[in-house]
């Protein structure tokens, strides 16, 4: 790679990067290292795809391989630019596409996991380092546990979306991932400034917690408002999606510039932006936006994945000294307190509101089973890989922290992440459900299909345009008759074949327009702009076809 850093140094005091020797010849080796490193993100995510793993865990054990291949250069990353670059997407992104009215359906346990859980699991970590390395200390030792503590949401929602478990458990472990970032990154900032100050009073702490989250509301309502102004004076796709990425990153720099967490800023200006899309969004401006942020999602979390594996190599180099005895012993003591303190938290979590309520009997065994999947349920992921990074250099033991997490994250993700399915189908958390279209989507068509019969009906009767209409009124309530079918427990063969029968002549007009554009010199632009028609047609059939069997 021929560069010292992957990334241009930041301020605040850090040391200097080495300076970039051969000018224009060393930053290219930079960009080219970088584009080579998602070249093997790619490569990864086919591995893990025909392998059937979770696909952080590939991306770990890639880095892990390349680190280790001869004349291939150390790779280190700004610790400021850990946190501030590759976080704040990844969090806005899972607020934005959180589902409110789940979220808000579920709160207390969502509230439970993600303070409760995410607090008592860091103390408990904390607590075993604190014994096993004397000499660390607490401020420090706290700081390894919020690194640790919060559970990663796309680890889990992989598993979890493949199988028929409960809705109500997806929601309640997303919503967890939502909060926990939150609530480990306030900890883990609190820690660092303990460690630096030397002390802090635990009152202090409280109501710095306190006084930072509040604050990072208020700063991401405020930059999600601005942003939601802006969509509505734009209307350009482009602009809209560029506008989500600065308010990102506005209010994660604007709410650390105020000394608030930028992190639960980002989280409420997803929420906010999240909420308002379906009203101040175009269709064009969501279909551009979901690609561009899936794609940003993808590249982000692959490289602080595989960036970590690549570190590796000169963690071990500098904490050689302590011998593979003693730092397998401290890993497995760290990885073992991670698992078990959530079981710890979980179980009394859902007994005790029981007894409070005088319903002093076992819990009927789906919800013992639904305790034990959200117990499993904690693989670790890219925000404790990135504040791990984003530990300052001179922090107390910080090769020694950083290895342990990582190899904590890693635990999680090799033992849980591949383990979580039998786990969900041991303990039978599943619930029935009916195959084809769901009830409740057939009934929102059905909806959706009554009020456009109701308008076309509405202008059938105009002298203008009645003629129209009326040809156009036979097809919407075939449309509507379809999808009460559907609603009411039958008709799905018939939307089946109906959706087959579509797909198969679209794609013989595909062909067809692909013949003419060779044949009949069709422009580009043509081509393109019928093209674009036919796929959102595609798409849409295979939307439909997607919740039926045999797609």
């Amino acid at each position: 790679m021929g560069a010292s850093s992957m990334f241009p140094k930041m301020g605040s005091g850090l040391p200097s990067p080495k300076p970039w020797h051969g000018g224009y010849d060393s930053r290219m080796e930079i960009v080219q290292a970088v584009l080579a490193l998602i070249a093997a993100c790619v490569g990864f995510a086919l591995i893990a795809r025909h392998a059937r793993l979770p696909y952080a865990v590939i991306l770990v054990l890639g880095g892990i391989v390349l680190a280790f291949v001869p004349g291939l250069p150390h790779v280190t990353l700004d610790p400021q630019l850990a946190l501030a670059f590759f976080v704040p997407p990844l969090l806005q992104a899972s607020a934005w596409r959180t589902d409110w009215r789940a979220f808000r359906g579920n709160i207390r346990p969502i509230l439970l996991l993600a303070v409760g859980a995410v607090l008592f699991t860091a103390l408990c970590v904390a607590a075993v380092a604190k014994l096993l390395l004397p000499g660390l200390p607490w401020a420090a030792a706290i700081a390894l546990g919020a690194i640790v503590a919060p559970p990663d949401a796309v680890a889990v929602s992989a598993v979890l979306r493949r199988l028929p478990v409960p809705q109500r458990l997806v929601a309640i472990l997303e919503g967890e991932s939502l909060v926990n970032d939150a609530t480990a990154l306030v900890l883990y900032r609190l820690a660092i400034a303990a460690v630096a100050a030397g002390s802090i009073a635990l009152e202090s702490a409280a109501l710095s917690f306190v006084l930072v989250a509040a604050g990072g509301i208020a700063v991401g309502w405020a930059v999600g408002a601005a942003a939601i102004w802006s969509f509505r004076r734009l209307d350009d796709p482009l602009l809209e999606t560029a506008v989500s990425f600065i308010a990102c990153y506005g209010a994660f720099m604007a709410a650390e510039a105020l000394g608030f967490s930028g992190v639960i800023a980002v989280v409420t200006t997803g929420l906010v932006m999240g909420q308002m899309q379906h009203r101040v969004l175009s269709p064009q401006t969501r279909m551009t936006s979901v690609a561009v942020w899936r794609f940003s999602e993808f590249v982000l979390t692959s490289l602080i994945f595989i960036l970590v594996g690549l570190q590796l190599r000169g963690i071990l180099e500098r904490i050689a000294d302590r011998g593979v005895p003693e730092l397998a012993g401290l890993a497995l003591a760290i990885s073992a307190a991670l698992i078990l303190s959530r079981f710890v938290w979980v179980f009394p979590s859902l007994y005790i509101p029981h007894w409070i309520a005088g319903l002093r009997r076992r819990p009927r065994e789906p919800v013992l089973g639904e305790a034990m999947v959200v117990s499993w349920a904690g693989m670790r992921g890219v925000v404790s890989l990135a504040a791990a990074l984003a530990l300052p250099l001179g922090f107390p033991e910080r090769d020694l922290l950083v290895f342990l997490a990582f190899c904590a994250i890693l635990a999680t993700l090799v033992l849980q992440g591949t383990t979580l399915s039998r786990v969900i189908t041991h303990f039978r958390v599943e619930e029935a459900r009916a195959a084809g279209m769901a009830p409740d989507e057939a009934r929102a068509r059905r909806q959706v299909a009554r009020a456009t019969l109701a308008e076309i009906e509405r202008r059938a009767e105009d002298i203008l345009e009645g003629a129209v209409a009326r040809d156009l009124v036979d097809e919407y309530r075939e449309k509507a008759r379809v999808f009460r079918g559907v609603a009411d427990g039958g008709g799905q063969a018939e939307l089946e074949a109906r959706m087959r029968i579509r797909l198969a002549a679209l794609r013989a007009g595909r062909v067809a327009l692909l013949d003419h554009h060779r044949d009949d010199g069709l422009s580009d632009e043509l081509l393109a702009g019928i093209e674009s028609e036919l796929d959102l047609e595609e798409l849409r059939i295979l939307r439909l076809l997607g919740a039926t069997p045999g797609k």
